[in-house]
């Protein structure tokens, strides 16, 4: 049987140690390796083989796969994603801008390829609202689209022919899609390169929630104009929000009532199948009900019989062109056009694959390597840029749904390819006829998760008001000026909270709670003693250039020690009565909190304790890190210091007072 924590009991006895005599001890080593012996170190230990089985993951885990126990899961789940992946594709591929089958290239290319490459065993890549709505974006700034419902549009949203290159070149959407794709592709690879695979940890949580809400805001804005089956101009560049949303509601009266009603009807039904029948469902039955896959196939079947497009005027989807598409480069012209549109949709897309890949390694017990998804994102968008396909993300819901239905390894991407390339070769056509409106109310019901997310508010001001404001900084520039702009600005602001954060310091006198030998903050511990005639002073926060004021100032406060309250005490006994007043005899700066010093704060500690020695009192110095004790000798080796320094607290005190012991 285990004993309980206060069962247990220690005894130490020892000798009282300086720093540099417990440094002996320990046989501590300040050699630090040169750049050059890490190169050495890092070829001395690469073998080919191995870096052939990292860089191609599939290599590693395919021989080793479980037919018996991972099989049955992996079909269940592939078909499930695959049911999913349709009706999404199609929408999201639309809210990118592009033809709708382009979201069902993505769902076998991308998927196929990530496969190969990614080590994430339950994330669903293929379309995303965020990133659907960041290329939006770009196609809309680049891009030259005919007028919403001419003669032209089909043909413009087809496979696009080669343009040859002119003073003036124009660029179709696909082409400039697959443009941001290609960049982003190197964009990953490059990341991958320079070894920035946490480069996702700058997306604070307040960040990324205020983003993606407001993108969530974003997309639901894009959409009312088919939920309403209305035409609006098409605008770019900061505050569009503001004016596609003025033109929307100065169109309400032009409303097509036929799209008005069926929208309405498939949210109704989507919801109903979201909120009350799914949720029972799943107690009795493994696969859940495709709701949006039902929708899209009604919704097809009544558009045909009834005509919704010729007799009432609804838009259609329009041509699907079946088979895979040629493989084709992106214009080289546009690909310096859209690289620094390209920086955030990179940077966002990994953010989310690498969130949502730790999230399912961590449930299931298994390894995401970072720079290996950079990787792997890498050739998933370098690959789909040549077949038409838009920057790739995973959709959180499509991820969720594969781990629930018991997807095991990537083969559940496989089998989902699969289905979707029959989709692709015979199925595709027969959607021709489906409304957009429809596609329009997937995308409405299935922004609630995202629009959910504003009750994150009430967390975030729990937390501290610098969370708060990230959040409502970022959501209120994404939704008034844009999305790249407010992704900047909320980056931006993120960071500086992050260095105020890190800039604001916290200090505090130490006390012994008594017959323990553990020193605690005086304030907070209210059995703590103060040591007699010793201060012990805490410091949390880095101390440089900057902050050794503030440092000094906080010291002088907190110690209480300057020249005047000295001459004051001195006037008393030694106990300090009458004035009420400790004569201090030592001052021990502890430096456990302190993660960096520099030579100005090494000077500061002098002045510090030469300040202290004219009144008589020592300064000590406790538990610094090794490498702000390094900064300590070698600010002593160029004529400052002189420290007493001390591995522990204790030993300062026991120090200090046979010091005084001896006087």
């Amino acid at each position: 049987m285990k004993p309980q924590y206060n069962e247990l009991s220690y005894l130490v006895t020892r000798q009282c140690l300086q720093q540099e005599e417990f440094n002996q001890l320990s046989q501590y080593d300040r050699v630090k390796g040169t750049p050059l012996d890490a190169i050495k170190d890092a070829f001395r230990g690469c073998n080919p083989f191995s870096s052939l089985l990292g860089f191609i993951p599939i290599l590693q885990w395919l021989p080793k796969y479980h037919c018996k126990t991972d099989l049955l899961g992996d079909i269940t789940a592939g078909i499930t994603v695959a049911v999913m992946q349709i009706p999404q594709g199609m929408a999201y591929g639309l809210l990118a801008g592009v033809p709708a089958n382009v979201g069902l290239y993505m769902a076998f290319f991308q998927c196929l390829v990530y496969a190969v490459f990614g080590t994430s065993r339950h994330i669903s890549m293929g379309t995303f609202a965020v990133v659907s709505l960041m290329t939006a974006k770009v196609v809309t700034t680049y891009a030259v689209l005919p007028p919403l419902g001419s003669a032209k549009w089909n043909e413009t949203f087809g496979v696009p022919p080669v343009i040859e290159p002119s003073d003036d070149p124009q660029y179709t959407p696909i082409q400039v899609a697959t443009a941001v794709a290609f960049v982003c592709g190197i964009y990953h690879f490059l990341m991958s390169a320079l070894r920035l695979g946490t480069l996702s940890s700058l997306l604070s949580e307040p960040l990324v929630s205020g983003f993606t809400t407001a993108a969530a805001v974003h997309v639901l804005i894009s959409q009312l104009k088919d939920l309403l089956g209305v035409s609006i101009p098409r605008y770019k560049g900061a505050f569009k929000n503001i004016f596609s949303v003025r033109d929307i509601v100065e169109q309400v009266p032009n409303s097509n009532l036929t799209a008005v009603y069926t929208s309405a009807i498939v949210i109704l039904f989507m919801i109903f199948m979201n909120e009350y029948l799914k949720p029972r469902a799943s107690n009795w039955c493994r696969f859940p009900i495709p709701a949006e896959l039902l929708v899209v196939v009604g919704g097809t079947v009544a558009s045909y019989f009834i005509g919704l497009g010729p007799n009432f005027n609804v838009t259609l989807v329009g041509t699907i062109p079946v088979g895979l598409p040629a493989p084709e480069m992106p214009p080289l012209a546009l690909l310096q056009v859209v690289a620094v549109d390209a920086i955030a949709i990179a940077i966002v897309s990994y953010s989310i694959v690498m969130s949502m890949g730790l999230i399912f390694a961590q449930k299931e017990g298994y390894e995401v390597r970072a720079n290996q998804e950079l990787i792997a994102m890498g050739a998933t968008n370098i690959v789909g840029s040549f077949f038409s396909c838009i920057p790739t993300a995973c959709s959180l819901s499509r991820s969720l749904i594969q781990h629930q239905a018991g997807g095991k390894t990537q083969i559940t991407a496989v089998v989902s390819s699969l289905l979707i390339l029959v989709v692709l070769l015979w199925i595709g056509p027969y959607f021709e006829s489906l409304p957009r409106c429809v596609l329009a109310s997937i995308i409405f019901v299935a922004l609630k998760g995202m629009l959910w997310q504003v009750q994150h508010i009430k967390k975030f001001q729990r937390e501290g008001s610098l969370e708060l404001l990230v959040w409502l900084i970022t959501f209120l520039s994404v939704v008034i000026i844009d999305i790249d702009i407010g992704l900047l600005i909320g980056v931006v602001f993120s960071l500086v909270a992050l260095y105020i954060k890190g800039w604001k310091s916290y200090y505090s006198l130490l006390g012994t709670v008594p017959d323990t030998g553990i020193y605690v903050d005086l304030g907070s511990h209210q059995r703590a003693e103060e040591v007699p005639h010793i201060k012990i002073f805490k410091y949390s926060g880095a101390v440089n250039f900057a902050s050794r004021a503030s440092f000094k100032k906080a010291l002088t406060k907190e110690v209480g020690v300057d020249q005047r309250l000295i001459r004051r005490a001195s006037q008393y006994d030694a106990a300090g009565e009458g004035a009420g007043l400790q004569i201090i005899k030592t001052v021990i700066i502890d430096l456990s909190s302190v993660p960096h010093i520099d030579t100005s704060a090494c000077k500061m500690f002098s002045e510090v304790k030469k300040d202290m020695g004219t009144v008589g009192v020592s300064t000590l110095i406790a538990c610094p890190a090794d490498c702000v004790y390094d900064t300590l000798m070698h600010a002593e080796s160029i004529g400052e210091g002189g420290f007493h320094i001390f591995p522990t607290i204790h030993d300062a005190v026991l120090y200090a007072q046979g010091s005084a012991s001896t006087v």
